[in-house]
């Protein structure tokens, strides 16, 4: 069967320039998200892929580089695995690999999305949250998975997010429903984000208290005898703490131009991500360090590649004569003709989206 003209002349080239490709820094890469650390290492994830390097920044290593996403890394509490959920086999499931890398394990295998919290303090089970057992997944649940063979099993609270274990194990610090604030800033209505205290030996809760007008209080963090999280309850996301025992909330960081956009704890110290970068928080000397990282790798969606336009039309248009036809395709403007002739770029703008072209009524 012989190709139309429509779909030969889709497919098209839409690539970066050279200079563009080569303007990446790979002294100090930024967007470096959801960072942890444990055992002497910060993990986090940058093109959709796990990474880690030492605690200064130092050796980078990337530990998977499966096409599909790789998201929400957390160490064992002995430093030498990290917990994140991934789409090797299409779904999202819940994955272990060695801190010194390997073949990760797969932990569960249910068709609905299973995303990691945090391990028990023992080490032995990964804390995850999953949809898998409500009907209508409007919420999630918890559910412990252990790590050599088993099971998962759902903790008693009706539903969670984020949560933490206390040190002994005994209690748990959560978030029950999810974080509107991620897509409206400055959220105030009735599903802002909250944090409570669970605990496990009497079913008792408690919230962290919020200021009047209410904020969002997410990552909870057990530490010691303290609960850190951030929050947006003075303007930006900063990080805070609450002593449960006085009912004491302190705010630690003292930012106003950019949020803290997550934090997870080990070693002694708050990693969190903001402006950009990675930062960590010294719990005992409360100050602050930038965390510089320098990422070199191939950067696949950034190289010189062809791709098939025709997978990506989004609004098209018929010229007066019916000669020809304009397409927005992945945010460029191209025409096309009926039967015979070339595809005509005419916007070639690799930073920008054009859409909805529509053609004049002299057809000019």
């Amino acid at each position: 069967m012989k190709s139309s003209p429509l779909r030969t002349a889709l497919v098209l080239v839409f690539c970066l320039s050279a200079s563009a490709a080569s303007a990446v820094n790979t002294t100090d890469t930024r967007f470096l998200n959801q960072p942890a650390i444990g055992g002497g290492h910060i993990a986090f994830v940058y093109a959709n892929d796990l990474w880690v390097a030492n605690t200064d920044g130092s050796s980078p290593r990337r530990l998977t580089s499966d096409k599909g996403v790789e998201a929400n890394p957390v160490f064992s509490p002995d430093g030498e695995w990290i917990a994140f959920d991934a789409q090797y086999d299409g779904n999202t499931d819940v994955y272990v690999v060695p801190v010194d890398g390997g073949i990760p394990t797969r932990l569960t295998w249910h068709p609905y999305t299973d995303t990691v919290c945090s391990f028990t303090p023992d080490g032995s089970e990964v804390l995850f949250r999953s949809a898998r057992q409500v009907f209508t997944r409007r919420y999630t649940q918890l559910f412990t998975v252990p790590v050599v063979s088993g099971f998962p099993e759902r903790l008693d609270l009706p539903n969670a997010v984020k949560a933490s274990y206390s040190p002994d194990g005994t209690r748990l610090a959560y978030t029950p429903l999810g974080e509107p604030f991620r897509q409206w800033k400055n959220y105030r209505g009735g599903t802002a984000t909250t944090i409570w205290l669970y605990t496990f030996a009497d079913h008792a809760t408690r919230m962290i208290p919020q200021p009047e007008g209410r904020s969002n209080d997410t990552d909870p963090m057990w530490i010691g005898n303290e609960v850190y999280f951030i929050s947006d309850r003075n303007g930006e996301f900063n990080l805070f703490s609450f002593e449960p025992d006085t009912g004491a909330i302190q705010q630690h960081t003292e930012y106003t131009d950019f949020p803290i956009v997550s934090a997870a704890y080990g070693d002694g110290l708050v990693v969190f991500e903001r402006a950009a970068t990675l930062h960590t928080y010294d719990i005992e000397t409360g100050s602050v360090t930038d965390v510089t990282i320098g990422i070199a790798t191939d950067l696949q969606e950034l190289r010189l590649r062809y791709v098939d336009g025709a997978d990506f039309i989004r609004s098209a248009d018929i010229s007066p004569s019916g000669a020809r036809a304009v397409f927005n395709i992945r945010g460029e403007i191209v025409t096309l003709p009926a039967e015979k002739g070339d595809p005509r770029n005419l916007t070639l703008t690799l930073g920008a989206h054009e859409r909805d072209p529509v053609w004049s009524p002299d057809g000019s």
